[in-house]
Formats: C-alpha cells, structure tokens, sequence
C-alpha cells in the first residue's frame, strides 16, 4: 500500500479515510486499487483544510509504513497481549462508540458489545453511549457532547 500511497496526494489519501462515512468496512476495488476508493464529497464539517494540510505534512515525512504495519502486526499484538487473557477491566467504566465506526460492524463487535460479553469482561461496565451520525473520531466530530459524556461519568465518583 505504500507505494500506492507514494504516488498519490497525501492529503486525499488521508481524506479518504477521515471522510469515510460507511460503517460496514471499506471495499478497495482491485482493479484499481485504494486510487479508486471514493472520495469524500467534502471536507467533514469536523476537520479543516488546515488540519488535513497538517496531517499531510507530517505523513509526507515520515510515510505510512509505521501506521500500516500496526494492522499488519495485530496477530503479533494478540501475542504479545497472551499474559492479559482473561483478565478483567475492573473500574468503572463507560463505553462510547459512534454509529458510522467501522469498527462496531466488524464480525461479531455488536453482539460482544449488546449481549453480555463486553459486561463480561468489564463488569463494573455502567453505560454504552452510541453516538447517532457519528463516525470512528467522535471526539474530533461531536467534541461537547464526548466531553459532556466524560464529565458526567467523572461527576458521580
């Protein structure tokens, strides 16, 4: 993918992903590859030029290997993480997701999240907030109403 990337805008490259408002995962056409992955119609209201510029610059410097080769190491990750299965996240805890995040349609997410494997496993668990029309940056796309989340969850302690 780097070199794919290489020969494209790293700005659009990065609007590809910020823009990216399906919740099911992406589909990169192999016929022509992530150039031919949609672009967004416009900017998120979320983000500026002058953010996405920014970003650009930064990923013009140092590329897009470090960020791939996370995904490409997770089984590496699950490995190293082997001491930890099991083991129970034992705070309080509220869990905050946006609708539109890829993340919550990979196989299985939903059903872990909504029928008792996430409480499972984090049982001091005291609310799921959905975030409606929001995506996989909510705190970057509706930041009042993430942070009225936390602050409420902090005030009861």
């Amino acid at each position: 993918m780097e070199a794919e990337f290489a020969g494209m805008d790293t700005g659009k490259v990065l609007m590809k992903f910020l823009g990216y408002r399906d919740p099911n995962p992406p589909c990169i056409p192999k016929e022509t590859g992530f150039v031919g992955f949609p672009d967004p119609p416009t900017l998120p209201s979320w983000i500026s030029q002058e953010d996405v510029d920014y970003y650009a610059a930064k990923y013009d410097k140092s590329g897009f290997t470090g960020p791939l080769n996370y995904y490409r190491s997770i089984d590496l990750t699950w490995e190293m993480m082997g001491p930890w299965t099991g083991a129970k996240v034992v705070v309080p805890t509220k869990f905050i997701v946006g609708e539109l995040d890829l993340t919550l349609k990979l196989p299985g997410a939903e059903a872990y999240i909504n029928n008792g494997g996430f409480k499972k496993d984090v049982p001091l668990l005291e609310d799921i907030v959905v975030l409606k029309g929001v995506g996989h940056f909510l705190n970057e796309e509706k930041p009042e109403e993430v942070t009225k989340q936390i602050h409420d969850f902090f005030n009861q302690f």
